[in-house]
């Protein structure tokens, strides 16, 4: 019972130019993932209705397909390989595994032994086809989702939404897990919910894992390939290995902080700003103290008791938006000097014991402090630094 590869080619025309009767399969959509096989007759004696296959049964596969005969429920073989095939109860299983080599070793054995020892009479026979093409256009979202933002050492809560793409990578085992026997076809919509699920899931400790390597939380849009990586070691034992099937690609279209957290991290971004400006700090003061004003002169029969108060808020914590909107000027250099404490300064008074700074001596250059005392004459010009110093 195995295939007879006969037609390299899968253009439904050369087939059927060739062959009046054959089983196959019409390209298969984003939304089907199984699609049985059905017969094309236009004359011919091979009966390929129904649920048996006859002796010279012809099977044409397409690329992007994965074919297997089903015989009483057990597969007995499979191609990877697109092309026209013929169907002989007389050969042993063909198995034409493709580009699934290593991922249908296993089966290989398993079905060559089970053709050994023989099996029970064929009443049941079918033509599956197994879509591996990339199925795309996956849709998932998530909310309450905790992240913590290395920005602001904080944590907050995440929602968003985006989409992926996933392969079957192992058919046997997704129909065998999966769709098996299905009477016509097996669409994505039926598994699309509980994969969605799952996601939401791995999705918690993948953020998890991300947020300790000191990211924000803005830049995990960026960072796909890496949640990708994450995702698919979260999801093997569910994905990969319960059902054969692989994440390919996820996008982000959306990550934000919750309402509250937005507004936790509104105010450490303001806080950080008028931490670095008195000027920012005052006039947001100021602003707030004059909007108060406003409202209460709104309020004829509280205006009174309101602008009494503005005193007491303008000066609540000692904060005063004039003190801040006005930064105390630096004192003029005096030229430097050299206090008795050792302190060398420019300013009237020593900063370090208070001292006033000395009547002038004329032998002492007041730019570098240098003390020309022992000449016998002033210098007009400090030997050291070149200074006037008269």
């Amino acid at each position: 019972m195995g295939l007879i590869k006969a037609v390299t080619s899968t253009v439904t025309s050369t087939i059927a130019e060739m062959w009046e009767d054959y089983i196959y399969c019409d390209s298969m959509s984003n939304d089907i993932l199984i699609q049985k096989g059905v017969a094309r007759k236009t004359g011919g004696n091979n009966n390929t209705s129904g649920n048996v296959i006859t002796d010279g049964s012809r099977i044409a596969v397409n690329a992007g397909q994965f074919m297997i005969v089903v015989e009483n429920g057990k597969i007995i073989d499979f191609t990877a390989e697109e092309g026209g095939y013929i169907y002989d109860t007389k050969t042993e299983p063909s198995l034409f595994c493709g580009s699934f080599k290593d991922g249908l070793k296993e089966a290989v054995n398993t079905i060559k032994e089970r053709f050994k020892f023989g099996g029970q009479p064929a009443n049941d026979q079918r033509v599956y086809y197994i879509n591996t093409k990339e199925i795309l256009d996956n849709k998932f979202g998530f909310g309450n989702m905790p992240f913590r933002d290395n920005e602001f050492n904080i944590s907050i809560m995440l929602q968003g939404f985006g989409v992926y793409s996933f392969k079957i990578i192992n058919p046997l085992i997704f129909y065998r897990n999966i769709g098996a026997n299905v009477a016509d076809s097996y669409s994505k919509s039926t598994l699309a919910g509980q994969m969605r699920t799952e996601l939401q899931g791995a999705l918690m400790p993948v953020l998890g894992t991300i947020s300790e390597s000191d990211m924000r939380y803005d830049r995990l849009p960026q960072e796909s390939q890496r949640i990708l990586q994450e995702l698919k070691s979260q999801l093997n034992e569910e994905w990969n290995v319960g059902r054969g099937i692989e994440m390919t690609v996820i996008t982000f279209q959306s990550i934000a902080p919750d309402d509250e957290s937005r507004d936790k991290i509104r105010e450490f971004q303001e806080s950080r700003v008028y931490a670095g400006d008195h000027n920012m700090l005052g006039a947001r003061i100021g602003a707030a103290q004059a909007n108060a004003m406003e409202d209460a002169a709104r309020n004829p029969g509280g205006a009174v008791s309101a602008v009494a108060g503005m005193g007491m808020i303008s000066q609540a914590g000692n904060i005063n938006a004039d003190k801040l909107l006005n930064k105390p000027e630096k004192p003029a250099p005096q030229g430097k000097w050299t206090c008795e404490c050792g302190s060398v300064n420019e300013y009237p008074f020593c900063p370090m014991c208070g001292r006033p700074k000395p009547e002038r001596n004329p032998y002492v250059c007041e730019n570098c402090g240098t003390d020309w005392s022992f000449m016998e004459k002033q210098p007009k010009f400090c030997p050291s630094c070149g200074k006037p110093m008269a």
